[in-house]
């Protein structure tokens, strides 16, 4: 691995750029919105039972879209029900944006929002100390466990949290995505970094059962279009091959002989589809719902 090959989460900065642009070129929302509308529904359907206030905890929240839009779904099974949404996320910048759209977001009346400036593992640590547990009605942590040392300590201290009828919703790539093949092949010559772990659906599922925790994983279809991946001096480019290979300016500073093998395997079926001229990596979502 040449040596000027650094992790992209060296640049936060960086790391927020390809990341919007990875959003801008996925329907990695739009995968989340489907589940939103079709399954979300049923999952919630009795978390608030008898209550009078329904507690969200929302852990990487990033900067809100997914969060309203759960928020909006717990607002039509509980119309008028008073929500407490706590929103755990490290990244100062994200928060300001979750705040944004907030203050844009009309039919907020009834929602209470607290944003803790925090990793979960500081969050865990805070509330061991506090010896007070807060219990909560709705956990979500989407595309946030792979920034978590400990997984399984994580996973059995939230659902810990759990109260009556609650559940957590986690949401991971898919252990059928283009993802897990990407990592498995290529992450030993990619710059390790301890910030970020190579975790799938499959891992997850197998640590689940080993905790002996009840979940249920559903499966839904996302691509990312990665055909500005195969042409030169493209911005899109850059910041997508940063993302794919969590390497901040990978096209500046990668072996021409690792570049050439990825821009081969990433047009290859177990990658990526190619329809209409594009190329589109299977970006595949898993959604696993465990029980308190």
């Amino acid at each position: 691995m040449a040596s000027s090959m650094r992790s992209l989460f060296s640049d936060h900065g960086r790391y927020v750029e390809s990341f919007r642009r990875f959003l801008s070129h996925s329907t990695e929302h739009q995968c989340m919105q489907e589940f939103m509308d079709k399954k979300l529904p049923g999952i919630i359907a009795r978390i608030g039972d008898t209550k009078s206030e329904i507690k969200i905890l929302s852990i990487g929240g990033g900067a809100g879209e997914i969060d309203l839009q759960i928020i909006s779904k717990v607002q039509a099974q509980y119309p008028g029900v008073c929500i407490n949404n706590e929103v755990v996320e490290p990244s100062a910048e994200q928060i300001a944006k979750y705040k944004e759209l907030v203050a844009k977001t009309s039919n907020l009346e009834n929602v209470k929002f607290a944003w803790r400036n925090e990793t979960s593992s500081e969050y865990q640590r805070r509330m061991l100390e506090k010896k007070e547990v807060q219990k909560w009605d709705f956990i979500h942590m989407i595309q946030m466990l792979y920034y978590v040392k400990d997984i399984p300590a994580t996973l059995k201290f939230f659902h810990s949290l759990l109260d009556t009828n609650a559940k957590i919703l986690i949401i991971v790539v898919s252990g059928s995505s283009g993802w897990d093949k990407l990592w498995k092949k290529y992450g030993p010559r990619l710059p390790q970094d301890d910030l970020c772990l190579y975790v799938t659906s499959d891992d997850l599922t197998q640590m689940l059962d080993n905790l002996g925790l009840k979940y249920e994983c559903y499966d839904l279809l996302s691509t990312l279009d990665i055909s500005d991946c195969f042409t030169d001096g493209n911005e899109t480019a850059d910041l997508l091959w940063d993302f794919l290979t969590e390497t901040c300016n990978f096209n500046a500073t990668a072996p021409p002989d690792l570049k050439a093998e990825l821009m081969k395997d990433l047009q290859e079926p177990e990658f990526s589809t190619k329809k209409e001229g594009k190329v589109l990596f299977n970006n595949n979502l898993s959604f696993i719902v465990i029980g308190a």
